[in-house]
């Protein structure tokens, strides 16, 4: 998805510029440049300026970047200035998981529900949150504005639960159900394929030990 004309690859950087901000600032580092900042990402400084340009800029020169400043305001681009309401649709293992995952509260992703179909996971509770059934889901997304949806289903109910979530008014869908979805241009999904790095790791660690002579 294009943002007022800002590409992917730019958008995909600034979580990693969010992340590297905050270890910066937690470890009590007021300013950075943008050569050392480079550095640190393994991203050229003048990737970074450009990235950052297309915001508005925010460094001083002879100065730097203000990293408290700077973090800030990524996360205003980001949205994380504001609270987003999310529900988890499969509560097995991936679900389970990404339910008690700490830094989604913190950066303001507000978990209102899991689902599942598993009569025998009815009522576990999850960092506060009980697991409901699927026949709950409607009137949970209507009544807590839900804005956000992961799935971690099978593929082969990933179109119908889609379809639910789309029917009643979900925008965004965190998609790890091993498949694409085929949704209106206004819905915005965001794929997630475990496998696909794991096969990125075997081909690189194919190449080096071909390049080195290794079995």
């Amino acid at each position: 998805m294009e943002s007022r004309g800002i590409s992917k690859a730019v958008i995909g950087r600034l979580p990693r510029y969010y992340r590297y901000l905050g270890e910066l600032n937690e470890a009590g580092v007021e300013r950075i440049s943008s050569s050392d900042l480079s550095k640190k990402m393994h991203v050229t400084a003048s990737q970074i300026r450009q990235d950052l340009n297309n915001f508005g800029g925010f460094g001083q020169q002879g100065y730097g970047y203000n990293v408290k400043y700077l973090r800030t305001e990524i996360g205003k681009i980001l949205g994380l200035d504001q609270s987003h309401n999310m529900v988890i649709i499969g509560a097995g293992n991936l679900g389970q998981a990404l339910a008690n995952y700490a830094s989604f509260a913190r950066n303001g992703f507000i978990l209102k529900g899991i689902f599942d179909v598993n009569p025998e996971l009815k009522g576990k509770v999850i960092r506060d949150v009980p697991i409901r059934m699927m026949d709950e889901l409607e009137t949970v997304l209507q009544e807590e504005n839900i804005d956000i949806a992961a799935l971690t289903i099978p593929k082969t109910k990933a179109v119908e639960v889609s379809d639910i979530l789309v029917r009643n008014g979900i925008k965004a869908i965190w998609n790890f159900a091993h498949t694409d979805l085929n949704l209106p241009k206004d819905v915005i999904v965001e794929s997630v394929h475990l496998s696909d790095s794991l096969m990125k790791l075997s081909y690189n660690i194919t190449r080096y030990k071909e390049e080195h002579g290794e079995d």
